[in-house]
């Protein structure tokens, strides 16, 4: 393996804590809108169909965007990407407060996500001033901070929002969260540190789709990358919906549905922050990946035979578990197999799969969705058993590569 980058003066440790401080409010933005978008959609009369295509939008945008503003931070620098990423994805937020029809929603979400598309930039920064024994300790406090941010998020965006009063109702909470954006961009200019030089050789790169087929065939990295994908689609195909299967099943609106996310949040933050770093540390990072899928399939299986709102918000909060013990493994074992010189661009492409699932699970769960309100629960803990095996083999072959000392 290569050697790290070198880098003059870099950021102290806690350099990644004051980083991932300033993207829970990138969080805290993006967690308003999420639970009001069912409704925001709907509000232009839009179809099902197109609900989902406005919720896919965003993730469509990212997909293209990860990988790219990853491998441009290789080379170019962490901040400056990140800053500007933020940025228009802040003006995103701000048009999308003025949309006149469910089309141009759909336009703005989508170079939302295309901005938005900048997690590879945040876990490589991490991965930069993080030894690799505290890496999953610290994507685990990442996690957290985007839990938090999902906990009052939701909340706020619930009570500012006024369905009743059409689109414009949505204004106000569409306002808050471009302003956090614009926020987190200028406190990123003043405070946070470059974590790595600007790379002056003239090392080659190969483009993003010969970079995926590399990934792809890698033994640990293209088994991480079918979990992010499995899991993704599960998720993403009820999240897109759920607003609509409470609002079936207990009359929720959005203000029930802010509630709700809420207190998965704070599930989600205590154990990211209290557990996942010390089990993983203890058991390993694949074993405790796999346990988190599992729990994950039992969490989402079970959904569908709630008796009540109770209920649903436990076996919710069971999922949030099995996620929150599962996603920070996967970023520290990419982080420890991927080349270090191109961390940036190996996390973009795990994350466009993310993304590519985000796209296909709410379209899949559109088509379904119709035929049975249950049917995208279902199908997403059928489609999470797989992950489950992914994610041993990947173990498997990563502690074969730490032992031997040789590539996996």
């Amino acid at each position: 393996m290569s050697e790290t980058p070198p880098r003059e003066a870099p950021p102290p440790r806690w350099a990644a804590l004051s980083l991932i401080g300033l993207i829970f409010l990138n969080m805290l933005g993006f967690g308003i809108i999420l639970p009001l978008l069912p409704f925001y959609a709907k509000s232009f009369d839009a179809a099902p169909w197109q609900i989902a295509l406005i919720f896919s939008a965003f993730s469509v945008g990212s997909f293209f965007g990860e990988p790219y503003w990853g491998r441009l931070s290789d080379k170019y620098g962490r901040k400056p990407l990140l800053v500007m990423t933020i940025l228009a994805n802040g003006l995103c937020y701000l048009a999308l407060a003025f949309a006149p029809n469910a089309w141009a929603a759909f336009a703005i979400r989508l170079a939302g996500g295309l901005f938005a598309g900048n997690g590879s930039i945040i876990q490589g920064y991490i991965s930069d001033v993080t030894p690799p024994e505290r890496l999953t300790r610290s994507m685990s406090w990442m996690g957290a901070a985007s839990n938090v941010g999902m906990i009052v998020g939701p909340f706020l965006g619930g009570v500012f929002a006024k369905p009743s009063l059409g689109p414009i109702g949505f204004q106000l909470p569409l306002f808050i969260s471009a302003a956090l954006f614009m926020t987190s961009a200028l406190a990123i200019t003043l405070f946070i540190r470059e974590s790595r030089q600007r790379d002056e050789a003239d090392r080659f790169r190969p483009n993003r789709w010969a970079a995926t087929g590399e990934a792809a065939r890698h033994p640990v990295i293209g088994r991480l990358m079918l979990v992010t994908f499995l899991v993704g689609f599960a998720f993403t195909g009820i999240e897109s919906f759920f607003g609509l299967w409470t609002e079936a099943r207990y009359a929720w609106g959005p203000k029930e549905i802010g509630w709700s996310f809420m207190f998965v949040g704070i599930v989600s933050a205590v154990t990211q922050l209290g557990f996942t770093g010390p089990l993983s540390e203890r058991f390993g990072q694949a074993t405790i990946l796999a346990i988190g899928m599992a729990i994950t399939v039992v969490g989402i299986g079970l959904q569908p035979f709630s008796t009540g709102g109770a209920m649903t918000i436990a076996l919710m909060s069971l999922s949030a578990i099995g996620q929150s013990v599962a996603w920070p493994n996967i970023s520290a074992l990419i982080s420890e197999t991927a080349d270090p010189h191109r961390q940036g661009q190996i996390f973009g492409l795990n994350n466009a799969m993310g993304a590519l699932a985000r796209v296909v699970g709410p379209l899949c769960a559109g088509l379904t969705f119709p035929l049975s309100i249950h049917a995208p629960f279902f199908q997403g803990a059928l489609v999470v058993v797989p992950a489950i095996f992914f994610a041993v083999a990947a173990g498997r072959r990563a502690r074969a590569w730490r032992i031997s000392g040789a590539p996996p």
